[in-house]
């Protein structure tokens, strides 16, 4: 099982092969995001957090900017085709955030 970098990603946009959960679809109208943005996001993403032992399978979050220089976060997963799969998308701000890299934890 191949894990999930930012070339399998820029990959699998670049060649179509993936898919987005009704969800991740959902908060990307939220956050006002065409479709064409949230690819070039995904071709010069950097991955900012593992998560290999999801219950639900191997993910990760990445950080990418739009042309216009917005922040977006994406979690990626693969499906069962082990093509990447885009879980959730939104814009990371406070609280949640103290900026695109850095969670806003309250230790």
């Amino acid at each position: 099982m191949t894990s999930i970098t930012p070339e399998f990603i820029c990959e699998e946009i670049l060649s179509q092969n993936y898919e987005i959960s009704i969800h991740a679809d959902d908060e990307r109208i939220n956050e006002q995001l065409i479709i064409s943005q949230l690819e070039f996001v995904l071709t010069n993403c950097e991955i900012i957090e593992e998560y290999p032992n999801d219950p639900r399978g191997e993910s990760c979050l990445v950080l990418g900017f739009t042309l216009e220089n917005k922040p977006i976060h994406v979690v990626c997963g693969k499906n069962r085709s082990e093509h990447l799969i885009l879980i959730t998308v939104y814009t990371p701000e406070m609280p949640k955030w103290k900026d695109p890299y850095t969670r806003n934890r309250k230790d």
